[in-house]
């Protein structure tokens, strides 16, 4: 059974009927923003769910993908683009090499550790999922191309507040 979530207005109007001594320092974007990101997350982790992947497991897949041939990042490289502890990137790690879709390798630089390698099966399975991520994240953008233009430039100025 699925309960409906309350909508950020009706969280707005409560919050406004019943702790109004907070409304002047809530921001509405930012809740909108969470909410729009819930939403998008929640569109992602039933779409790797179908895949048997979670949303962690995709992390690492994607991370390795994009950092280009031969697709190897040392642990701590690959620690450094997650949005996780070392710790749970060893689970995810793991998990994702009990799948095949990565391996261990020596570290030439380091032979203390291992490399983490995204295998064939892994490439493949990275680049038949991310299009179909692109299409539930565009889900929302139902904006003409002028007000995304916009939408962009607005969170680029947000996000440079953040990232310098």
């Amino acid at each position: 059974m699925t309960t409906k979530r309350e909508s950020i207005q009706q969280m707005l109007t409560g919050i406004e009927r019943k702790w109004p001594e907070i409304t002047g320092t809530l921001n509405p974007t930012v809740l909108k923003m969470h909410r729009i990101h819930e939403h998008i997350q929640q569109g992602v982790s039933d779409l790797l769910k179908s895949y048997h992947l979670q949303i962690a497991d995709f992390g690492v897949l994607s991370a390795l993908r994009r950092s280009g041939q031969p697709y190897t990042l040392t642990p701590t490289e690959l620690y450094q683009t997650m949005m996780f502890s070392s710790g749970g990137l060893t689970k995810v790690v793991n998990r994702v090499e009990s799948l095949g879709l990565v391996i261990r390798v020596e570290n030439p630089d380091d032979k203390r550790s291992k490399m983490v390698q995204l295998t064939e099966q892994g490439k493949q399975l990275v680049e038949e999922i991310m299009p179909k991520i692109h299409a539930i994240e565009k889900k929302p953008l139902k904006l003409t191309s002028s007000e995304v233009s916009q939408l962009e430039l607005l969170l680029d100025k947000m996000l440079r507040q953040y990232e310098v």
